[in-house]
C-alpha cells in the first residue's frame, strides 16, 4: 500500500523575524561595503566627489545586476530550489574575499579614469556586491509565498532601514573607531553571518509550498505591467538617484572630499524609501508636495549663491533634496504592482536608479562645463507634482502674473550695472546679491502659490534658477572647462593691489591662483604664495642656502610658485588633473611657468603617492604639499604613511611644508599627529593677511618639518615660526581617518 503524501506545511503564521533580520544585514552589508570600497580606491584617484559619483555608478549597476537576477530567479518554481541557488552564489562570491582593490588593472591614466575605476570595482567587488544586492526582492518574493495576503512591500522599508543605519554607523562609529583592515575584517564576517541567515531562512522555506497560495508555491497572476507604467516607474527613480549625485557634488566641492559628506545624501535618499514604503507612508503625499514646493523653491534661489555660511547652504540644498527624493518615492510606492510582479517592479527601479545615476556621473560632465545638472533636475522633477484642471484662479493668475517679471528682474539690474546706468549706484558687489535674492524670495512665494499647476511651478523656477546663475558667478568667466576631477573656471577681474587687472582660477570657490595682468606685476606671486606666506618663506629660505634648488610641489593649479624658480633651480610639479596642467601652462591664461620661471618646470601627472614611489631619496631640498580639493586636502596626503613618503624624497636637510588653510576642517592637529609619530621635528605658522584683501596675498596657515633638526634649524630663529604643543590628537593612517573629529573640532574653534 502506497503511503500517504505529507501534508504541505502551513507557513502563513510563522514569524516573520528570518525574513526581516536577512533584509535588514543584507542591505547593511551592501552599504557599508560602498565607503569602505570608496576608502580603499581613494589612494589612487585622490579625493574628487567624482570618484564617489562614479562608484555610486557601479554600485547601482551592481544592484541592476542583481535584481535582474531575482526577477529571473522566479522562472523557478520551488523556493527550496532558489534558496539552493542563491546559497551556493553567495560561497562562489565569498571567493573573493576579504574585500580588497585588485592590482590586476595597474594604475589609473588620470585622463582617462573612467573606465579603470569601473573596472576595478567590478573585478574586486562586483561578486558579492552583486549576490547581496539581490537579497532584497529575493526575500520578499518568498516573503509573499509564505504570507500570502500580507503587505510583502513592507520588507523593502526594513531593507532600507538597515541601509540607512549603515550609513549612518559608518562615519560615526566604523571609521572613527577601526582601522580599515579591521573595517573589511568584519565586514567579511557579517557577510559569513549573513549567509547563515540565509541558511536559516531556507531551512524554514524548505517545503516550498503554503496552503494559501497553492500547492507549488505559486501567486495569482496579474495583467503585466504596461510599457507607460514602465517607463513612469523609470523616470521617478532617475530623478532622485540623479539628484543624490547633484546633490553631493554640490556640498562636498566646498568642504570635504570624504565618506562621511558623501553617505549623507545617499542616507537621507535610503531614509526616503523607508518613509514612503511604509505600511502607512509618512508623511502623507499631499503634506509631501507642499513642503517640497516650499523647500525646491528656496533651494533655486540659493542653488548658485556663494557664502561662507556652509552650513545654512548644506541644509537647504539636503532638505530640498530629501522631499524632493520623499516625492519621487512615494510616486513609486503608490505604482506597486501586485506580489507576482514584485521582482520585475524592483528591476524597472533598479534601471531607473543606475540612468539617473549614469546621467549625472558619466554624461553630465561631458554635456555641462558646470554643474548644471543637479539644478536642472531639481527642477524638472516638478512635472511629477499635481497638473490641475480647468482655469486658473484667482491668486494663481496674480501670483504667474507677478512671478515671471519679478524672476528676471536680478539680471536685468545687474546688466544696467554692466553698462553703467547708474540709477542705482549703491546697489553693486555684495549688497546686490543680497537684494537679488529678496527679489527672487518674492518670485518664490509666487512659485509656491502655483505649486498644483506643475507647467507654471517648473517655469517660474526655471526661471529663477537662470537667474541665480546669471548673477551669482562673482566674476566674468573668461573660459569654463569641466573634468573629471571638478569644473575649473578662469576669469579676469580688476584688483587694484595686483595693478590692475588679472586672471583668477576657481574650483567651486575657492581660488587656485591669480595673476596680475600688468607688466610690472605679472611675476609676482599672489594669495598663498606670497613672500611673506609660509609657502613664501619656505621656498625662499631653502633657495637662500642652496644654490641649486630642487623644488616639488603637490598641486599645481595656476602655478605660482614657479615665479620663485631661478636659472639652476629646478621645479617638479605633481597634478592629478590633467586640465589643471593645461591651464596653468596657457599663456592666455597663466604665464608663471612659461614665462616667469627661469629654470625648467616639469609636471608628473597623477596621484601624488603613487608618482612619489618611483622617485629616489634626497631628490628635493623643499616639498610643498598644496594638494587642494576645492577647500580641503585629500585625507591621503596627510597620513603618516604619506608624510613619511615625503620625507624620504627631500634631503636629510630639506623641508617639507604642508599648507593646511581650511575654512571648515582642523587638520593641523592630525598633521602635527603624524610627525609626532614619526619622530621629526616640525614647526607651525598662521600668517595672517595685511592687505585687507583682495588677491595680493591670503591668510595661510603651514606645518614645516624636516627628516632632520639641521634642516628646521634655520626656522627656529625666525619669530613667525613656532612650536606646537604636544597633541592627543590620534594621527591619521592609511587605515584610519576621522573626518568627523576634524569638523567638530573646526567648529568649536
Amino acid at each position: 500500500m502506497t503511503p500517504a503524501a505529507a501534508p504541505a506545511r502551513d507557513l502563513t503564521g510563522m514569524t516573520v523575524a528570518p525574513f526581516v533580520a536577512a533584509v535588514f544585514v543584507s542591505a547593511g552589508l551592501v552599504f557599508l561595503l560602498q565607503p569602505i570600497a570608496t576608502r580603499l580606491v581613494l589612494p589612487t584617484l585622490g579625493g574628487s566627489p567624482a570618484v564617489w559619483n562614479t562608484a555610486m555608478v557601479f554600485f547601482q549597476a551592481a544592484l541592476l545586476a542583481g535584481y535582474l537576477y531575482a526577477n529571473l530567479m522566479q522562472r523557478i518554481g520551488r523556493v527550496e530550489l532558489q534558496v539552493a541557488v542563491h546559497l551556493a552564489l553567495l560561497a562562489l562570491a565569498a571567493l573573493s574575499l576579504p574585500l580588497a582593490i585588485t592590482g590586476v588593472t595597474g594604475d589609473p591614466d588620470p585622463a582617462r579614469p573612467i573606465g579603470w575605476l569601473l573596472g576595478t570595482l567590478a573585478l574586486s567587488l562586483g561578486a558579492p556586491l552583486t549576490i547581496l544586492s539581490a537579497t532584497a526582492p529575493l526575500i520578499q518574493a518568498w516573503f509573499a509565498r509564505a504570507q500570502p495576503g500580507r503587505n510583502p512591500y513592507a520588507l523593502y522599508a526594513a531593507s532600507n532601514l538597515g541601509s540607512f543605519l549603515a550609513l549612518l554607523a559608518y562615519p560615526l562609529l566604523v571609521e572613527p573607531l577601526a582601522a580599515l583592515d579591521v573595517q573589511r575584517l568584519g565586514w567579511t564576517l557579517g557577510y559569513g553571518a549573513f549567509v547563515s541567515l540565509v541558511f536559516w531562512l531556507g531551512w524554514t522555506l524548505r517545503s516550498g509550498r503554503t496552503t494559501a497560495a497553492g500547492t507549488d508555491g505559486s501567486l495569482p497572476t496579474s495583467p503585466p505591467l504596461t510599457w507607460r507604467e514602465r517607463g513612469a516607474l523609470v523616470l521617478l527613480a532617475a530623478a532622485p538617484s540623479s539628484l543624490m549625485l547633484g546633490v553631493t557634488a554640490h556640498i562636498s566641492t566646498d568642504v570635504a572630499s570624504a565618506p562621511f559628506l558623501w553617505v549623507a545624501p545617499l542616507a537621507l535618499y535610503l531614509l526616503t524609501f523607508v518613509l514612503a514604503f511604509r505600511d502607512r507612508p509618512w508623511p502623507p503625499l499631499h503634506v509631501t508636495l507642499v513642503l517640497q514646493s516650499a523647500a525646491v523653491a528656496v533651494a533655486v534661489i540659493f542653488i548658485a549663491f556663494r557664502t561662507g555660511e556652509w552650513l545654512l547652504l548644506v541644509v537647504t540644498n539636503l532638505t530640498a533634496f530629501t522631499l524632493t527624493a520623499l516625492l519621487c518615492h512615494q510616486r513609486l510606492a503608490g505604482r506597486r504592482p501586485p506580489p507576482d510582479r514584485l521582482t520585475e517592479f524592483y528591476l524597472w527601479i533598479s534601471l531607473g536608479g543606475v540612468m539617473g545615476g549614469a546621467f549625472t556621473a558619466l554624461v553630465a560632465p561631458v554635456l555641462f562645463d558646470a554643474v548644471w545638472e543637479y539644478p536642472l533636475v531639481l527642477v524638472l522633477v516638478g512635472l511629477a507634482r499635481h497638473w490641475g484642471r480647468g482655469a486658473l484662479g484667482r491668486v494663481e493668475r496674480i501670483a504667474l502674473f507677478l512671478a515671471i517679471p519679478i524672476a528676471l528682474t536680478p539680471p536685468v539690474l545687474l546688466e544696467m550695472m554692466r553698462y553703467n546706468i547708474d540709477f542705482l549706484p549703491q546697489i553693486r558687489g555684495e549688497p546686490l546679491m543680497r537684494l537679488s535674492a529678496l527679489i527672487l524670495g518674492s518670485a518664490a512665494i509666487g512659485a509656491f502659490l502655483l505649486r498644483d499647476r506643475a507647467l507654471l511651478f517648473v517655469l517660474v523656477l526655471g526661471l529663477m534658477g537662470w537667474s541665480s546663475q546669471h548673477i551669482s558667478r562673482g566674476y566674468d568667466w573668461a573660459w569654463s572647462e569641466r573634468s573629471f576631477f571638478g569644473v575649473m573656471r578662469v576669469a579676469r577681474t580688476p584688483d587694484a593691489g595686483l595693478g590692475g587687472e588679472a586672471h583668477v582660477l576657481m574650483h567651486g570657490t575657492t581660488l587656485h591662483g591669480a595673476q596680475s595682468l600688468a607688466p610690472s606685476q605679472r611675476c609676482r606671486p599672489t594669495l598663498y604664495y606670497t613672500p611673506q606666506t609660509p609657502l613664501g618663506q619656505a621656498v625662499q629660505q631653502t633657495q637662500a642656502r642652496v644654490p641649486d634648488t630642487r623644488i616639488a610641489v603637490i598641486g599645481q593649479g595656476a602655478g605660482a610658485l614657479a615665479a620663485y624658480v631661478g636659472p639652476r633651480d629646478r621645479l617638479t610639479f605633481y597634478e592629478i588633473d590633467p586640465m589643471v596642467d593645461r591651464l596653468s601652462r596657457d599663456s592666455r591664461w597663466f604665464s608663471f611657468i612659461s614665462y616667469c620661471a627661469e629654470g625648467p618646470v616639469t609636471t608628473v601627472l597623477g596621484d601624488a603617492r603613487l608618482s612619489l614611489r618611483d622617485v629616489p631619496g634626497d631628490s628635493y631640498d623643499v616639498l610643498v604639499v598644496d594638494a587642494f580639493s576645492s577647500d580641503a586636502v585629500p585625507t591621503h596626503l596627510l597620513t603618516v604613511e604619506a608624510i613619511a613618503e615625503y620625507l624620504r624624497v627631500v634631503s636629510d636637510e630639506g623641508t617639507v611644508v604642508l599648507h593646511l588653510s581650511n575654512r571648515n576642517l582642523e587638520i593641523t592637529l592630525p598633521a602635527q599627529a603624524a610627525a609626532q609619530t614619526l619622530g621629526v621635528p616640525a614647526l607651525h605658522q598662521i600668517y595672517f593677511e595685511q592687505s585687507g584683501g583682495g588677491l595680493s596675498e591670503a591668510s595661510t596657515e603651514a606645518l614645516i618639518l624636516s627628516p632632520t633638526e639641521a634642516g628646521i634649524a634655520p626656522f627656529r630663529g625666525d619669530g613667525r615660526w613656532r612650536q606646537l604643543a604636544e597633541t592627543e590628537v590620534r594621527p591619521w593612517t592609511d587605515d584610519y581617518v576621522n573626518l568627523v573629529g576634524a569638523l567638530w573640532r573646526s567648529l568649536v574653534r
